[in-house]
């Protein structure tokens, strides 16, 4: 954990940055729950780090053990602020606004600020900050701001000062108001101006240990390492607040006196190496220039260093540490201009009790910013000894022209296929990696993302995607680490999410935050469950029981067995239909194997849409779901007849406890016709893509030309150059080997052993994670 127990009333608080299932209760982010501090000590003091913590949940009261990742802690006047909002997405999404919240922790009576109410906003001045409704049951307090309204907020508010009797300050009739802090705008005073701010140093200058420093010391007459968190003085006698920085570190703060402390060297102070590779090869005999701390461009036209520039760090040992910046500005008690980095470190963005960035526990660090230098790894140079692609057919795309078509046939197989092609990997970005290779490198079907002004549309992350990924993809078949990083930090600061540049994510949550918080598209999916409408998605889950007449299922199965199963329907034909497996976890999968259906018939699974007789052919006008598993049919399709068959069907004694349900038909099918002669128009969508799991790593598939043999087979970190300082090598390579496997009899391909199957063909049929279709004809029209 980043912070220490709480000292203030024995209680450590942490708030949940991911949603937690326990038993038949789910607590969904933003969650906020708390442990004692003795329960704290006794799961992370004497032994190693425990996984798992027991809290309790603030809202409701419930005991759970939570896993220790997603736990978040925070301080308890932060705590009780953020229990004043009632719902836990905006509780999680008011933590994140870091401006917003360290503006509430510092505001005070007498303070002007503009409330929300209804939407429309209103000037008031702060009467009274604290607790409106005290529980003496209760751990924690929410805390709530009282306010006055004035000039148009006028008889806006809801009481007089006062809230259930009890009087907190004293205003006209209905012009107070108590609100959480997410409801109200903090107007600056003209000497707290962030640009007027000037940096405070409180230690004073003949302190030989100051705040970031690395320190040795003796605990047990043994010499530990750590860093000076804080030096401060009590009467005559100075001490330091220090983190140990020894492996499996329990988080609690030691205060050692400073006699007691030798100062070591945190951060070299030489001059750093350049590279000459863009790729991060060979080294350098001449010295790079220290970064300029005012961020201008420094000799050379080497690039400012600021908010998300990609940084590599020199520890005291020579060993780099690559990160990234997550905040710029001066800390109290040091003199210097500093950088806060996310990638390995001591703390979670904290600062002497005080947040100046969000990230991870134990992945931020406070550093000098003179000795951040840019990421060599990620730097262009013309000078490469790389052989494997030549540099400049990567950057002879500075600016890609407004669009260019998905590769098809032996266009896609001459502009992609061989190393260092595809998408770079870097960091946890296999997720990324594989979902936009799917999406755009042989397909148009998505390309409405790229182009269409949407509402909600951030056109910085459709730039950045159009430009610096799909068109370079498309043009070189190469798209450089850093672009994707690019991304992934517009999705960190439009997401409100601190982990999308380090973390192992999923496609789907990637998907899902790109399509509809941040570029606002349409469902992909409009569904209809049990009658109900309005259950719009962008990927399909499917969930189903385990089927034991299912050893070998295909997609169509699948898919056919989950919408009778939940009673679903699809409203219209989706242009994409985006299918996840089912599965428990990364790890274990329901099926040893699943075969790719080329082809989805969606016509059974549409709503109010004319349907087949599975007996004659014949316009159907009821369905049964107790057919459907009646093994005497087909193994595929969903089960409905016209009239007379239903009735012949069910005279079998087996199927007489059967209950058909009636079809919507449509008019222009309800005239009676020669038996057969009134076909029925049959819906299909084609497999474009299949990204695959194993071990949480993805890779994907993806079906480059008509032919069974036309698939290529990406991964984004193939290979690799060089250990922690190097680089992945991604590749993209041709599988034809699918093709016979796709060809096999069911019974034949149930016997087959994974380990036995050519080239790279296992991977697509036993770790299939999610399966991508299209309707060509409906892309024309979304």
């Amino acid at each position: 954990m980043s912070l220490p127990p709480s000292v203030g009333d024995g209680n450590c608080y942490y708030i949940l940055t991911e949603g937690c299932a326990y038993g038949s209760k789910y607590f969904p982010p933003g969650s906020l729950c708390f442990c004692s501090e003795r329960s704290y000590l006794r799961s992370f003091a004497d032994r190693p780090a425990a996984r798992f913590l027991k809290v309790v949940v603030l809202d409701d009261g419930s005991a759970v053990a939570v896993a220790v990742a997603i736990l978040q802690p925070v301080r308890r006047e932060v705590a009780a602020l953020l229990l004043g909002i009632g719902g836990p997405s905006e509780r999680l999404d008011s933590f994140l606004e870091r401006l917003s919240l360290e503006a509430a922790l510092q505001a005070g009576p007498g303070q002007k600020v503009t409330v929300e109410i209804e939407r429309q906003h209103f000037p008031g001045v702060i009467r009274y900050v604290g607790s409106i409704h005290k529980s003496p049951s209760a751990a924690l307090s929410p805390v709530f701001f009282g306010v006055e309204l004035q000039g148009e907020g006028e008889n806006r508010g809801r009481s007089d000062g006062s809230y259930q009797g009890t009087e907190y300050f004293r205003c006209k009739p209905s012009c107070g108001i108590f609100l959480p802090f997410s409801r109200i705008r903090f107007t600056p005073g003209p000497d707290n101006e962030p640009g007027k701010q000037k940096p405070k140093v409180e230690a004073e200058e003949g302190v030989p240990v100051k705040v970031g420093d690395a320190v040795s010391f003796y605990v047990d007459e043994v010499l530990r390492k750590g860093i000076a968190m804080a030096v401060y003085r009590e009467g005559s006698q100075w001490f330091v607040k220090v983190c140990p920085e020894e492996e499996g570190t329990t988080d609690i703060f030691r205060e050692i006196p400073l006699d007691s402390v030798v100062k070591e060297n945190l951060i070299s102070q030489s001059v750093f190496p350049t590279f000459e590779s863009d790729l991060g090869l060979g080294h350098s005999k001449q010295p790079k220039q220290p970064a300029s701390e005012s961020g201008e461009e420094g000799e050379g036209g080497k690039p400012p260093l600021e908010v998300n520039s990609m940084v590599q760090i020199t520890l005291d040992k020579g060993n780099p540490v690559f990160g990234i910046i997550r905040w710029l500005g001066y800390l109290p008690q040091i003199k210097h201009k500093m950088a806060g980095d996310e990638d390995k470190g001591v703390t979670a963005g904290e600062w002497l009790g005080k947040y100046y960035f969000h990230c991870a526990p134990k992945r931020g660090l406070f550093v000098k910013l003179q000795s951040c230098q840019p990421d060599v790894r990620f730097q262009s140079s013309r000078g490469s000894d790389l052989n494997l692609v030549e540099d400049s057919e990567h950057e002879a795309l500075p600016h890609a022209p407004a669009s260019f078509p998905p590769l098809r046939n032996e266009d896609a197989v001459s502009v992609l296929r061989g190393r260092m092609k595809g998408i770079q990997g870097h960091c946890n970005s296999c997720y990324m990696d594989a979902a936009l290779f799917s999406l755009f490198s042989c397909t148009s079907v998505l390309d409405s993302m790229l182009f269409t002004p949407f509402t909600l549309c951030d056109r910085n992350v459709q730039e950045i995607l159009r430009e610096e990924i799909v068109n370079p993809l498309r043009k070189t078949g190469f798209v450089k680490a850093r672009s994707v990083m690019h991304l992934r930090e517009q999705l960190t600061e439009k997401g409100k999410c601190s982990s999308f540049t380090n973390a192992e994510k999923d496609p789907e949550e990637f998907l899902s935050l790109i399509m509809q918080k941040i570029l606002g598209i349409e469902p992909l999916l409009k569904l209809q469950s049990g009658g109900h409408e309005g259950l719009d998605c962008y990927c399909y889950q499917i969930f189903m029981d385990k089927q034991e007449d299912l050893v070998v299922p295909d997609v169509q199965q699948l898919v056919e067995h989950s919408f009778l199963t939940y009673d679903q329907k699809l409203v219209e034909i989706p242009s994409c239909f985006i299918i996840q497996m089912p599965r428990f976890g990364k790890e274990y999968k329901m099926f040893s194997k699943i075969i790719p259906s080329l082809e989805l018939d969606v016509t059974d699974l549409l709503l109010d849409s004319p349907r087949e007789c599975c007996v004659c052919g014949d316009v159907a006008t009821l369905e049964c779901s107790g057919c459907f598993k009646d093994k005497m049919f087909a193994p595929t399709g969903l089960k409905q007849f016209c009239s007379t068959c239903s009735k012949q069907v069910h005279s079998h004694y087996r199927r007489r406890t059967h209950k058909p349900t009636r079809l919507h038909v449509p008019e222009e099918f309800q005239c009676r016709s020669p038996q057969g002669s009134q076909r029925v128009p049959r819906e299909k969508m084609e497999l474009f893509a299949v990204l695959c799991i194993e071990t949480s790593h993805y890779v994907s598939f993806v079906k480059y030309g008509p032919e069974n043999e036309h698939w290529m087979f990406f991964d984004s970190m193939a290979d690799r150059h060089g250990d922690e300082n190097g680089f992945n090598i991604p590749t993209v390579t041709l599988c034809p080997e699918v093709a016979k496997y796709l060809d096999l009899p069911l019974a034949v391909l149930a016997l087959e052993q994974p380990r036995d199957m050519d080239g790279v063909a296992k991977r697509l049929f036993c770790d299939a994670y999610m399966y991508m279709y299209q309707s060509k004809k409906m892309a024309l029209y979304k």
